[in-house]
Formats: structure tokens, C-alpha cells, sequence
């Protein structure tokens, strides 16, 4: 499996977990659940806010979206995951590993947006509520929505066409349940210049600007939110934030704790 010299990669290793294969069953049941439980969940959402006139609103489009990333999210890796489970065959091809990198590159970027769409979403209509209908309008949601999804898929195409130009010659293992990009380098030789500045301008446009925006959204509308005087007020404001700061973060936390904070053991990472 171990190539010492630069070659051509025609295909990838996957080393999902360790230990006995005694308790793949296990695993495979385990994922299976909760991939089903949150296609389901999420696809009742969309279909209520579909089917329900009274929630055809900017909040609600929003939420719809972010339902539609969610799906998409596990359906990039689970299924795949869980064939490999149920068939013992954890070779993945050149073509499908990077297909599957490309895919999970868009729905990341299209999630982080749309979370600070969220929140400036909230501050407008906490804040400046008598030009909600106006700054948050039908035309508006559905430009944000397709510009959203168009720099995801954007995005992604630039950072895998930057990630097929490193050089593969370390190994074709990878030490994770499915291919992203922090698990593809570390079977690389050379970190070409341009994948190294696109990581850096990615990480500055499409983290760190949306993570600062919502923060400082969010700081204005707990300014606005204390200076309430009526406690049911003040309530029913919390009560529509509380959800999409919960969601916040989970997101940047296990994002944070998968790339940014080194593992203490070798099950997922060589």
C-alpha cells in the first residue's frame, strides 16, 4: 500500500476504525439509524414548510435550506460508509474519492453562509423590524439562496481542481471514514502554492468573515433584546434565536474539533 516514490494513485484504502471486525454490525446499525432518522426528520421539514402556506416566509426558506444541507451532508458519507460496512471492501477509487471530497467542499461552504444568513436574518428583524419586508423580500431570499449555493458549488470546484494538483506519494491510505481534504494531504508529497493560498483565503472568506458577521449580529441583538422592557417580549426574542445559536454551535465546534485540534490517538488519522 505504501508507495516511496511519486506515482499516479488509481485508487484509495479507506481505514474507517480499528479493532475487532466482530463489532461492524454495530457500527453499520448504528449509522444506518441515524443516517435514516435524519433524512426523515429533515425531509418532514421541508415537506411541512412546503405544503403549509403560512410558512412561506424568509425565516422558513431558510430553515428549509438548511435542511436540505443537512441531508445533504450525511448523504455525501454515509451511504458510502455504509457499503463499505455491509461488502468488507474498503477500496475507493481515485474518481470516487474525489468526487465525494468535491461534494463535501460545497455543502460545508453553503452551510456557513447560510448560518450567518440566518443570523442577519434575526437582526433585522430584531432590530430594524420595520424594514424587514423590505430588506428581507421574496426577490432577495431567493437571489441569496441561488448566489449561496452557486459560490458553494464555485468554491469547491477551485479547491479540488488546486487538491488534484498535489502529488500523491506517501500512501494511498486513509486513516478516516470517508475522503476530505485533511485526510487526501497527508498522502501527499507536495502542497502546491495555490492549494495552500486557497485554503488560507477560504478559511479568512468563508469562516472567519461569517463567523465575525454573526457574532457581531448577534451581539446587536442582545443589546436590543436587554433594552426590552417587557419580559414577554424579551422571551419570545430569545426563543427565535436560541435555536440557530445552538445550531452555530455545534457547527464551528465540531469543526473546530476535527481540523484545528490535533488527535490523541491513531483511529481516525495516521
Amino acid at each position: 500500500m505504501l508507495m516511496k516514490n511519486e506515482t499516479s494513485v488509481q485508487y484509495f484504502y479507506i481505514l474507517p476504525f480499528s479493532g475487532e471486525t466482530k463489532i461492524q454490525p454495530f457500527i453499520f446499525t448504528t449509522f444506518f439509524l441515524i443516517y435514516l432518522v435524519g433524512v426523515l426528520v429533515n425531509s418532514s421539514i421541508i415537506t411541512v414548510i412546503c405544503l403549509e402556506v403560512q410558512l412561506h416566509k424568509p425565516m422558513y426558506l431558510f430553515i428549509c435550506n438548511l435542511s436540505i444541507v443537512d441531508i445533504c451532508y450525511t448523504s455525501v458519507i454515509v451511504p458510502k460508509l455504509l457499503n463499505m460496512l455491509l461488502s468488507g471492501n474498503y477500496i475507493v477509487s481515485f474518481a470516487q474519492c474525489y468526487t465525494q471530497l468535491y461534494f463535501f467542499t460545497v455543502v460545508p461552504t453553503a452551510e456557513g453562509i447560510l448560518l450567518f444568513i440566518m443570523a442577519y436574518d434575526r437582526y433585522v428583524a430584531i432590530c430594524i423590524p420595520l424594514h424587514y419586508h423590505q430588506i428581507i423580500n421574496q426577490r432577495n431570499c431567493i437571489l441569496i439562496i441561488i448566489g449561496n449555493w452557486t459560490a458553494a458549488f464555485l468554491n469547491s470546484l477551485l479547491y479540488v481542481i488546486a487538491a488534484l494538483n498535489m502529488s500523491s506519494c506517501h500512501s494511498n491510505i486513509i486513516h478516516q471514514f470517508f475522503c476530505d481534504v485533511k485526510s487526501l494531504t497527508r498522502t501527499t508529497c507536495t502542497t502546491t502554492q495555490m492549494f495552500f493560498m486557497l485554503t488560507v483565503i477560504e478559511m479568512f472568506l468563508l469562516v472567519f468573515i461569517p463567523l465575525m458577521c454573526t457574532l457581531i449580529s448577534y451581539v446587536k441583538i442582545f443589546s436590543v433584546i436587554f433594552k426590552m422592557k417587557s419580559k414577554e417580549s424579551q422571551t419570545k426574542a430569545f426563543s427565535t434565536c436560541s435555536s440557530h445559536i445552538t445550531i452555530i454551535t455545534i457547527y464551528y465546534g465540531t469543526g473546530l474539533i476535527g481540523y484545528f485540534i490535533p488527535p490523541k490517538s491513531g483511529v481516525l488519522e495516521s
